[in-house]
């Protein structure tokens, strides 16, 4: 159970973090965790729409239409319309959004990646696994709560 209480502590901690970014820079951490949800997609090479943001946060359609138009309005986020289909309209995060996380986040990050450096092939692999299960563990009791896949 040591382990279990560890990875509480470090989600509390990660948190507060998290809300003293939002606190500081006008936002609600519903904005946040929109912001790092379009910066996964993109690092993963996929567009998000609108409607895949809501989804993805739980959010019904006007409570995403407040979310983006608020985060447009900061100039975090921008609506572009798609090359392909001009019906679709996809979010994607501004630069300067990018670089206000990192002022704030960068710091941390690179202390997990050094603390990282101190494990061998066999032990990140162990940590990866670790974390993946237990992503996967809550994903999973999300979606028995909302009642969706």
């Amino acid at each position: 159970m040591e382990i279990v209480h560890l990875l509480r502590a470090v989600t509390v901690e990660l948190g507060m973090h998290s809300a003293r970014f939002a606190q500081r820079n006008g936002m609600h951490p519903t904005d946040v965790r929109a912001l790092i949800a379009l910066m996964d997609a993109a690092r993963a090479g996929e567009e998000t729409t609108a409607g895949q943001l809501g989804a993805a946060l739980g959010l019904n359609s006007a409570g995403t239409t407040a979310l983006v138009d608020r985060l447009e309005r900061a100039g975090h986020v921008r609506r572009v319309r798609s090359d392909r289909d001009r019906r679709k309209v996809t979010v994607t995060v501004d630069e300067r959004a990018v670089a206000l996380g990192w002022q704030h986040f960068g710091p941390l990050i690179d202390r997990a990646v050094d603390l990282l450096h101190g494990y061998d092939a066999r032990e990140l692999a162990a940590i990866r696994g670790f974390l993946t299960g237990m992503r996967e563990a809550a994903q999973e009791d999300r979606q028995q709560a909302t009642g969706s896949a």
